[in-house]
């Protein structure tokens, strides 16, 4: 949890202001992974953990901005956009500046200072985290509004043209929007949620963190959504006219016509096809407690993820594997984010916790040599200014 009263201190040192707090949550998502960018359906919820942003507002259009967890600062002219993709912390927080500006957003330059406790590089969406903690205090201190999907929208946009990553809308709309106590399932194409309720009363998320990363993500990411915009387009051709994505692909439909797709090509959008309609069924599981077939579902999509869209890697498939040899405690787990690393999620009886905890170390680092980090938390809030 970050200190939030230290956060002000530190602030007033190096501003002598006192300064208003905005935050954003990392997020986890259930399941519905490499949908979003396909116009489907995904399941996160929002994680305690979250990117605090102190600012005050300036009378000029320059953003001033100190980076605490890297002891980093840098700032930028709203009205002189620096160069993109330069692979720092500050093209997500200059990206969505800009994406806000592009939208007709009147922002003013601003003092600022960020923490997290959101891990990078963990498959947590630490990136949406920042770019809406960002976008939500530049806002804010400017005396402006924006509808919170739009604000997810900027953040994506960030992504896209500073970050280089053409990344789907999950991970910035779970972000603004999150509600605590729930996941929300989102309609990728719509943009449109449904409430589901986590009861945490029997059973807890867990997150367990492989703390490994893999250098292939971000150019493995990209190939992965050209792949399925080459399935969408040779479908079109050849047997079905109407599809604007794969989401508009039935699984009986997708049967039927697979064998016009080049192996590669098939697999990866078999993996969409499917993953949609697991997410539709888990969201339906979940929401009435069927507990047992929403652990089946997240078994079935990491099996997916593993075979035909190739995005796990040994460490997380150990994981999967050593958490699901205990079914006595553990329901369901899947590896969650973009791959190549980074976190399972796991949904794990409640007096079992302590079990599961000790057991999965153990294991994971007989197999690895290291231990995981593992994270439990509640489904929180999207972000919001903090009183």
């Amino acid at each position: 949890m970050i200190d939030r009263a230290q956060l002000r201190r530190t602030f007033q040192e190096l501003y002598r202001q006192r300064p208003r707090l905005f935050r954003a949550p990392g997020r986890v998502n259930l399941i519905g992974e490499h949908t979003d960018y396909n116009d489907g359906f995904v399941l996160p919820m929002a994680l305690e953990r979250e990117t605090v942003v102190a600012g005050t507002a300036r009378n000029d259009r320059i953003v001033r901005v100190h980076a605490l967890d890297l002891d980093e600062q840098a700032e930028f002219d709203l009205d002189r956009p620096g160069e993109r993709r330069r692979g720092l912390w500050l093209d997500y927080v200059e990206g969505v500046a800009q994406a806000l500006v592009r939208r007709g957003v009147r922002l003013n330059g601003a003092d600022l200072a960020i923490r997290s406790d959101v891990p990078v590089g963990a498959g947590l969406s630490s990136s949406a985290a920042l770019e809406i903690s960002t976008g939500l205090a530049l806002i804010s201190l400017s005396g402006s509004e924006i509808d919170r999907v739009q604000l997810a929208l900027a953040g994506q946009e960030a992504e896209h043209t500073y970050v280089g990553a053409n990344v789907g809308i999950m991970d910035q709309f779970i972000a603004a929007l999150g509600r605590a106590g729930h996941a929300l399932l989102i309609d990728c194409r719509a943009l449109q949620t449904t409430l589901i309720s986590v009861d945490t009363a029997r059973t807890l998320v867990v997150i367990c963190d492989t703390r490994v990363k893999h250098e292939l993500a971000t150019s493995e990411y990209n190939e992965r959504r050209a792949v399925c915009e080459q399935g969408v387009e040779i479908l079109q051709r050849e047997a079905l006219p109407g599809i604007r994505a794969l989401r508009d692909v039935t699984v009986a439909a997708f049967a039927r016509y697979e064998q016009l797709l080049p192996e590669s090509v098939r697999r990866r959008c078999r993996h969409v096809v499917t993953e949609n309609a697991r997410t539709l069924a888990a969201a339906d599981a979940l929401k009435a407690d069927r507990l047992a077939e929403m652990g089946r579902l997240m078994y079935e999509s990491h099996e997916s993820l593993r075979r035909d869209y190739e995005v796990s890697c040994r460490e997380l498939d150990a994981l999967v594997e050593i958490a699901a040899s205990r079914a006595d405690i553990t329901l369901g787990a899947r590896m969650t984010g973009g791959g190549f690393g980074g976190c399972t999620v796991n949904l794990v009886r409640r007096d079992a916790l302590d079990e599961f905890k000790a057991f999965v170390t153990r294991e994971y680092a007989c197999r690895t040599g290291h231990e995981p980090i593992i994270y439990i938390s509640e489904a929180g809030d999207g972000a919001q200014e903090i009183e």
